[in-house]
């Protein structure tokens, strides 16, 4: 993840939460416009299975480095101890490459996609999390997105945007996603 590009100077912190669809693709579109101001981007998703559509697209910028994929195909509250064992590995490994990667200064902004749900489901601990937003460069940008943020969390972000579901076609037609619209 080579840059050509100063990196930023003041990097925020920013937080997509709430039960509302759009919190990934906010995360997304800001990691193609960081890209292509020539940015280095690391997007990390955890509790997601791999296959997401955006997926696609950001691995063939060179400038956007992408974690995604569990060692199961289940959602937390289905999996056994063993495979709940497993994802919690998955998750901490995938938090301490970001953590080596800002310390190594090779990336500008960081996407942490769903880390909130990996707390919330004890996955990650959020202390960690904590550590590492108040112990980051001031340099990198950082986007955390899931459901139910703490306080602490809220505190000390700089941008807290909540997405609320008012309508959704799940709810209204049982409609289940869609490629290349929900995933």
């Amino acid at each position: 993840m080579e840059n050509n590009t100063p990196g930023l100077k003041t990097g925020k912190v920013h937080i997509y939460a709430g039960n509302g669809k759009g919190k990934t693709t906010a995360a997304v579109g800001l990691a193609v416009r960081a890209a292509g101001y020539g940015l280095r981007v690391l997007f990390i998703q955890f509790l997601k299975f791999g296959d997401s559509s955006e997926l696609n697209i950001l691995r063939k910028l060179p400038q956007i480095k992408v974690l995604s994929g569990m060692p199961t195909q289940k959602f937390v509250f289905r999996m056994n101890d063993q495979e709940k064992n497993q994802t919690k590995i998955c998750s901490q490994n995938y938090f301490e490459q970001a953590k080596k990667l800002a310390e190594e200064n090779q990336v500008d902004l960081i996407i942490f996609d769903e880390i909130l749900d990996a707390i919330g489901t004890g996955m990650l601990v959020e202390q960690e999390l904590i550590d590492f937003i108040q112990k980051k460069s001031p340099q990198i940008e950082l986007v955390i997105t899931g459901r139910n943020p703490s306080q602490e969390l809220i505190e000390l972000a700089d941008y807290y945007s909540e997405i609320s579901a008012i309508k959704h076609p799940y709810e209204t037609e049982n409609l289940i996603g869609r490629k290349g619209i929900e995933f």
